[in-house]
């Protein structure tokens, strides 16, 4: 059963009336319960997720984690249930609007949101944030969309839909990253790490847009975003509004510092900085939009049908892009971590550089006169472990790092023998020997017990050890080559 065909069906105990919004996994309707009179919103899992079984658990799991949470700044979230193959959670209707919908009312009339009102907004939904943590919940995905203002003009945080429960199971889709870019912290981005300090990144790119009009980071592509998340300068604040106040110009450099050590610590910490700028001595009055500086390379994001009346403007993505770490890839990234090696190309990749590597040494005995293999034979073992490294990347089976890393420890011991002529230091070196052994089992045996993405260790460790592997035979040659010199 589609989700899109739901309106005017009941579902479980609920009539679907008519759909409010979708997101990267869900699509949410209005729905009433007769019984009860009441009117609820109900988020039903896209249909073609229904057979992933991760997205799945991560359905299941965001309703058990939100509906154990009491905060009035956290939607609050009544049943969960499923009916035909159709997953459903059922949370309290909030009559409002969404931040992202207030931001667009004043865009459209050319205006920014007054101080007072961003300075209150802030605080309720630190307040919701400070309790989630406590509870051990990160959102993951704080952004304008999923922070709902309600008539009685209080915010409330919703959408725990790809929340990580800390210490808990990781229910994420192999290799996605989850969240939206324009306000994913950089360790969220580069390594799916997230904790406290990365939520209060994400809020605090939510206050840069609310003070400026603008998020601070934007490129053409999304791998682009994510470099400048990483790696740029904040454009400050007060670069476009003057007028802004220096202590919360203050307060988003802290908050978007680029390492989570710098940042607010918690929820409290940052509450308590902002509750040093007292509303009373801010302008009360909304604010004119001004145009971002000449070079500031940033966006004003709308959505919804302000859309249709800015038509020069760019915007970004509002819902969560389950394959969004596809996207973020360069094609040579791809190669690395997602898509694996051929296998005939890996065997005639690992054998050609064999063959390069081969050829080098006899032309360097023949110009020099010197027994490169002599000294150097050493470096044949270590193509060996390139090829069965090619090999792994290509058959993504990460339990080939047993014989890599036995191969290319003692190719690295016997190079080193070979080329000084100590042989008698194996009296001690085969210790080492047995060390690399271990290591070598106990390795893949963690990763699995770990529950990583072992095909994508497979995947980046062969490209590794077979990059390795050709540098370290390479070298070893040209050691060879002076080693012979020197005797």
């Amino acid at each position: 059963m589609s989700p899109t065909s739901l309106e005017g069906q009941v579902i479980g105990k609920y009539r679907v009336l008519e759909a409010l919004g979708r997101g990267g996994m869900a699509q949410v309707y209005r729905a009433y319960h007769p019984q009860l009179d009441r009117h609820v919103a109900l988020k039903v899992l896209r249909s073609d997720l229904v057979e992933d079984q991760e997205f799945l658990a991560r359905f299941q799991r965001e309703a058990r984690a939100v509906a154990a949470l009491r905060h009035h700044n956290i939607v609050q979230v009544f049943d969960f249930d499923a009916q035909d193959d159709v997953y459903y959670m059922v949370m309290e209707l909030l009559e409002g609007d969404s931040l992202r919908a207030r931001l667009n009312k004043y865009r459209v009339a050319g205006q920014r949101m007054p101080l007072p009102e961003i300075l209150r907004i802030l605080q309720d939904v630190l307040h919701g944030l400070g309790y989630a943590h406590s509870q051990g919940l990160i959102h993951r995905d704080i952004k304008p969309a999923n922070i709902m203002l309600t008539s009685r003009d209080e915010a409330v945080l919703t959408d725990f839909g790809i929340a990580q429960i800390v210490g808990g199971a990781q229910y994420t889709a192999s290799g996605a990253l989850m969240g939206t870019l324009s306000y994913m912290a950089p360790e969220q981005g580069l390594r799916g790490q997230c904790d406290q300090r990365s939520d209060l990144y994400s809020l605090g790119i939510v206050l840069y847009e609310m003070l400026t009009g603008y998020t601070p980071f934007d490129a053409d592509t999304p791998l682009a975003i994510l470099m400048k998340h990483l790696n740029d300068p904040l454009p400050l604040p007060r670069q476009i509004d003057p007028a802004l106040p220096e202590a919360l110009e203050q307060i988003v450099i802290k908050v978007l510092a680029k390492e989570p050590a710098d940042r607010y610590q918690n929820a409290e910490e940052l509450s308590d900085a902002l509750e040093q700028i007292t509303p009373e001595s801010l302008p009360g009055g909304p604010r004119k939009v001004i145009p971002a500086p000449t070079g500031f390379d940033s966006q004003a994001v709308f959505s919804g049908t302000s859309r249709q009346k800015l038509s020069d403007r760019r915007f970004s993505r509002e819902d969560t892009d389950p394959d969004l770490a596809r996207s973020l890839q360069p094609a040579a990234l791809q190669t690395l971590t997602g898509r694996p090696l051929n296998t005939a190309n890996a065997v005639l990749g690992g054998l050609g550089a064999a063959l390069v590597i081969n050829l080098a040494a006899s032309m360097a005995a023949t110009l020099t006169g010197l027994n490169v293999y002599h000294f150097g034979w050493a470096f044949e073992i270590f193509l060996l472990s390139g090829l069965l490294a090619l090999i792994m990347w290509s058959v993504q089976k990460h339990w080939l790092l047993i014989p890599i890393i036995i191969v290319f420890g003692n190719a690295a011991i016997l190079a080193y023998c070979a080329i000084t002529g100590r042989w008698g230091d194996w009296a001690f070196l085969w210790l080492l020997d047995v060390l690399i052994i271990g290591a070598a089992i106990v390795l893949p045996i963690r990763l699995k017990q770990a529950h990583v993405d072992t095909r994508a260790v497979a995947r980046t460790g062969g490209a590794l050890f077979a990059a390795l592997s050709v540098l370290l035979a390479a070298i070893t040659c040209i050691l060879s080559l002076l080693a012979a010199l020197s005797r």
